[in-house]
C-alpha cells in the first residue's frame, strides 16, 4: 500500500468494499484468525461492512468505535499524554489504539483507523483527509501508515474503510 490519494470511483463503492470484506473474511476463515476493530473518523464502518458478510461469527470478534479522547483512553487504553502531545490523529495514538483493540478483545488481529473526515476539523499540519491507519497481529510488532484522502466526508471514510480492509489481508499473506 501507499499513501498517494486515490481517486474516488467504482473502487471504493458499497459493492467493492463488499467484495473486499468477503475476501478478508476468506483469508481470516482459512488462516483460523479472528478480527476487531478500533474504529474513530470511520465510526463503526469497518465493523459493519465485515458483519455485512453471512457467517462473519466465526473470524469477527468486536468493533470498538471511539472517537472522544476519553473512549479512546477508556476503550482502548490510550494515555492522555499521547492525546495531549501528538492529537488523535497521529502515528502514536494509532498505535496504542490498535494494540488496545487487542489487550481488550480476544482477536488475534487488529485494525484501528483515526483521522480528519472533515469538513472542517483540519490543520495546516494535519489537513482534513489525513487518516493513519494501523494493523496488528498478537504478538507481532504493530505497523501504521498515514494516509491523504481528498474528497467529502463519505469519500474519505469509504477509502478508509477500504484501506484498512486492505491492510488486514495484506497481514494474512
Amino acid at each position: 500500500m501507499d499513501a498517494q490519494t486515490p481517486s474516488v470511483d467504482a473502487e471504493y463503492d458499497d459493492a467493492a468494499l463488499h467484495r473486499l470484506a468477503e475476501q478478508v473474511g476468506d483469508a481470516l476463515r482459512v488462516n483460523r484468525h479472528t478480527v476487531c476493530t478500533a474504529e474513530s473518523c470511520t465510526g463503526g464502518w469497518i465493523a459493519k461492512m465485515i458483519t455485512d458478510i453471512p457467517g462473519c461469527s466465526d473470524w469477527f470478534d468486536c468493533g470498538l468505535a471511539a472517537y472522544s479522547y476519553e473512549a479512546k483512553q477508556a476503550l482502548l487504553g490510550v494515555r492522555p499524554e499521547t492525546l495531549t502531545q501528538h492529537g488523535a490523529v497521529s502515528r502514536e495514538t494509532v498505535l496504542e489504539m490498535v494494540s488496545g483493540a487487542l489487550i481488550t478483545s480476544g482477536a488475534s488481529l487488529a485494525v484501528a483507523v483515526t483521522g480528519i473526515a472533515g469538513p472542517t476539523g483540519g490543520t495546516p499540519d494535519k489537513p482534513v483527509g489525513s487518516v493513519w491507519v494501523a494493523w496488528k497481529r498478537r504478538g507481532r510488532y504493530p505497523t501504521a501508515e498515514v494516509f491523504h484522502f481528498e474528497g467529502d466526508r463519505e469519500a474519505i471514510r469509504r477509502q478508509t474503510v477500504a484501506k484498512a480492509l486492505a491492510g488486514l489481508l495484506n497481514l494474512l499473506d
